[in-house]
């Protein structure tokens, strides 16, 4: 039996270079609800990258969530997306919120999330993951009052989104957390043209919505920074 020797071994083994690896985690902003064509903006994302031999984007966006269910399932979810034996991913895009900020049942009723609480949760979720890798925030997308309540009891409304939004921002700037504040970006657009780029529920973005929000987030200067460390594979 031929055998090879440890000389030889070494000269043979290839040489593995291994692209960013990006996780966005957050609630249906980030899943792409709204988006049959191209499956929201991190999953559009994810097939520009591939096409560009650039990082690798893994998904990890679940409908309804909120702040303490992202928090609740941070860490795990980071360490089993390291690809290779004792690696862990490079950076971590978040965005969620949005679902914390509605009224329940009325317009004047109670926030789902209490915002001292809420404030809580973002700090301990930020703390929790800026230990993990670098991160950066996406924030919310402005809705449109009109369609409410969504589901027959979620009542979302600029005032409510603006002061959870705010409290995010702070959070993130207080930590050194680049932070896009999508929220100001489109109202600057007009509510006419918020208005065509959401769902006829008036809360999720449609594939227009999602293909602006590709651009804004693909040309915010932060995410070109970090993911310019990218190894060519």
């Amino acid at each position: 039996m031929q055998t090879i020797s440890p000389a030889s071994t070494l000269t043979q083994t290839p040489r593995f270079d291994h692209p960013l690896k990006v996780l966005a985690m957050g609630d249906s902003l980030v899943y792409g609800y709204g988006d049959p064509i191209g499956g929201g903006w991190a999953e559009r994302l994810r097939r520009f990258w591939m096409e560009e031999n650039g990082p690798v984007l893994y998904n990890l966006g679940i409908r309804g969530d909120r702040v303490a269910q992202v928090s609740e399932r941070l860490e795990q979810e980071f360490r089993l997306r390291g690809e290779i034996r004792n690696k862990v991913p490079d950076l971590l895009i978040l965005s969620v919120g949005v679902n914390d900020s509605p009224r329940l049942g009325r317009p004047d009723g109670r926030c789902f999330t209490d915002e001292i609480l809420f404030q809580k949760q973002v700090e301990q979720l930020l703390d929790s993951a800026r230990q993990l890798c670098p991160v950066l925030f996406v924030g919310m997308v402005p809705v449109n009052e009109a369609p409410m309540p969504f589901l027959d009891c979620f009542y979302f409304n600029h005032a409510d989104q603006h002061r959870f939004k705010t409290i995010t921002q702070q959070a993130c700037g207080d930590r050194q957390i680049p932070y896009l504040d999508i929220f100001e970006i489109w109202q600057q657009r007009g509510q006419a043209w918020i208005n065509d780029h959401l769902m006829a529920d008036g809360l999720h973005p449609n594939v227009a919505g999602y293909k602006a929000l590709l651009d804004d987030i693909n040309h915010w200067q932060p995410l070109k920074e970090l993911t310019s460390k990218v190894s060519q594979p």
